[in-house]
């Protein structure tokens, strides 16, 4: 038997039950844990670690401003932006 657990899924599964992050990744690999399925991965586990970390020290922001962060700050990282000319 195999489950894929992807970003989708927990992104549906946040958004449908309301919980945070931390504790849909919780439930997900408590799942993972008791079917014994080796296809999550270590850059999925630290990817959800780090949403949940911030989701835990900033309880006010949603998961979708969070992940935008995330997603903008690695735009950065990458060289995918361009300055902004003030005037």
């Amino acid at each position: 038997m195999q489950i894929t657990i992807d970003d989708d899924l927990i992104n549906q599964a946040i958004h449908k039950t309301g919980l945070d992050a931390t504790n849909v990744l919780e439930k997900a690999l408590k799942l993972l844990l008791k079917v014994d399925c080796p296809i999550i991965t270590d850059k999925q586990i630290n990817h959800w670690a780090k949403i949940g970390k911030i989701a835990e020290e900033n309880p006010d922001l949603s998961f979708e401003f969070i992940q935008s962060v995330l997603e903008a700050r690695q735009e950065a990282l990458d060289g995918q932006t361009e300055p902004y000319l003030f005037g």
